[in-house]
This record gives structure tokens, C-alpha cells and sequence, in this order.
């Protein structure tokens, strides 16, 4: 099942009003900004999720949990950190293709999958049926989300965070999350400055993305770190993001061990990692 939710609509499942921004003229005008921007990111993944509907074969649906937990280093590390999910409203934000939705419906959560594009939560949903599960999904906008307050006991993002308004957007998690709730997103990260000069020149295999987005950096975390003070961020892929230009498994692999060793040995090194994986977790009330 897809639900609709209009990005300009103020009101859904009695959630009242929350406007993007307030506080006169510029607060309008920077709303305006969010509104174009909401639209040029929507029509570029819907634009991205057409071309991939054209290429994929009904075969290409159904997968493994471990084919998804292992293709990336950060992803299984990640579900680790959600806990268990049998019985927890679990939302996948940002649901993109919709594995992470399967593999988190597969395990007995009860799965709500959100996403600004129609054509990828299209995508998600036929994924969804293939592999014999049924989270509901919603197009909607991430700054501002369709749910009543406490509505989620686990939060799942991977590349979502730096899509959006953290100004906004963190005090959404925050509202929708219970008490003692739970978020884990996955995200690229600025800390690196001679991986964000390649990551401007270089080309890369899947190296796709809007003009607005950029890494999730240190002023990210202070936004989010604001509104979830008990906040916790490791690093992932040092020595193994050479995984992107240099496609020899056996070499990715002994990179990878290398940087297991070395990140557990000088933490601090994780500021230079390609991904960070980010802990939230809703204190109080």
C-alpha cells in the first residue's frame, strides 16, 4: 500500500501544522528556497528511479538479508545498532529502493517506509511484494513528516540526513520517536578534505547526486546533537573507500581489516572515514 502525502499539504492523520519556516519575509522567502528545493530533489531521484525501472527484470526483486547487510561495510554494524525489531514500529526514512525496509520487515519489525520520490517508493513497493512482506509505504517530505508524535520506537536512514534541514528535520525525530526511542542513519562525511576534493573530480561507479546535497559535517552533528545530546557517531571505510576506484575484492578486503585494526587502535582517525554511522536516542519524556 502507498500513501500519498503532498510536501506543500499542512495537515495529515490530524498532525497539525508545522511550517517549514516563520518570522516575516525572510522566513518566507527561505521557505520558498526549501519548497524549489524539495522539487528539484524529487524530480531528480524520480528521474533516477524511472531509469532504473527500465533496467531492472522482475528477477532483480527478490534478495538475501546478507546480500544487504554486506554491501556496504557500515550497513550490518548499523542494524546492530537498531537492536531487535520484532514488534517495534520501526520507520525506514528515506527509503530509497526499499531493501533496508525488507530486511527490517523480514525480521518482524512493523515497517512504515517514507520517501519524497513516487517512482522509488513504486520501486520499494514491488520489492516489498516480491519478497513476501508488507510495510506500508508514504511519499512525503522528510522536514516535515506525516506522523503523530511518538509513533516509532526505531528510526532507520541510510544517506538520508544530509538531504535534509537538520534544523528542522531533528526535532521531527525527536517528535516521533517514544521515549527511550532510537534512530540509526548512515551517512557520508565532510571530515576528510582530500576525500571531498575527489570526491568532486573523480568519477566513480553510482557517483549520483543533486546539486543542493552535500556530506553530513561537524555543524550537522551540532544540530542534531542539540536536540539528542546523548548522540554517538563512529567512522567507517579509511584505507578501504579505495573500494570505489579500485575494484579487486581481495585488496578491498584486506583494506578493510586494516582499517578494523587501526580505527579500534586511534579512534580519532575516524574524523578521515568515508561514512559515519550515527546513534540517536530520544532521552526523557
Amino acid at each position: 500500500m502507498i500513501l500519498l502525502y503532498s510536501i506543500f499539504a499542512d495537515q495529515w492523520n490530524n498532525v497539525p501544522p508545522r511550517p517549514l519556516y516563520s518570522g516575516g519575509e525572510g522566513g518566507i522567502q527561505q521557505g520558498t528556497r526549501m519548497s524549489l528545493r524539495l522539487l528539484h530533489e524529487r524530480q531528480f531521484h524520480d528521474h533516477q528511479a524511472a531509469a532504473r525501472a527500465r533496467d531492472l527484470r522482475a528477477s532483480d526483486y527478490a534478495f538475501t538479508d546478507d546480500s544487504y547487510l554486506g554491501h556496504e561495510s557500515w550497513i550490518a554494524a548499523a542494524f546492530a545498532a537498531l537492536g531487535d525489531v520484532r514488534g517495534q514500529r520501526v520507520l525506514d526514512l528515506g527509503c530509497g529502493h526499499g531493501m533496508a525496509s525488507v530486511v527490517l520487515a523480514r525480521r518482524g519489525g512493523l515497517v512504515t517506509a517514507c520517501d519524497l520520490s513516487l517512482g522509488y517508493v513504486r520501486e520499494a513497493d514491488t520489492r516489498a511484494e516480491a519478497n513476501g512482506v508488507t510495510p506500508r509505504f508514504v511519499v512525503c517530505d522528510g522536514n516535515r513528516l506525516p506522523f503523530a508524535d511518538r509513533s516509532f520506537e526505531r528510526i532507520w536512514g541510510n544517506a538520508i540526513l544530509h538531504h535534509l534541514d537538520l534544523n528542522v528535520a531533528a526535532a521531527e525525530l525527536r517528535r516521533v520517536l517514544i521515549p527511550g526511542g532510537i534512530g540509526v542513519f548512515c551517512e557520508p562525511w565532510a571530515g576528510n578534505r582530500w576525500l571531498s576534493l575527489a570526491r568532486s573530480v573523480l568519477p566513480y561507479p553510482g557517483k549520483h547526486r543533486t546539486a543542493d546535497e552535500s556530506p553530513l559535517a561537524h555543524r550537522d552533528l551540532h544540530r542534531l546533537r542539540a536536540v539528542f545530546p546523548s548522540l554517538t557517531v563512529r567512522g567507517h571505510q579509511l584505507l578501504s573507500m579505495l573500494g570505489r576506484v579500485v575494484r579487486h575484492h581481495r585488496l578491498v578486503t584486506s583494506l578493510a581489516w586494516c582499517d578494523e585494526m587501526l580505527l579500534r587502535r586511534l579512534p580519532r582517525w575516524q574524523r578521515y572515514c568515508r561514512y559515519v554511522v550515527v546513534v540517536v536516542r530520544k532521552d526523557g519524556a
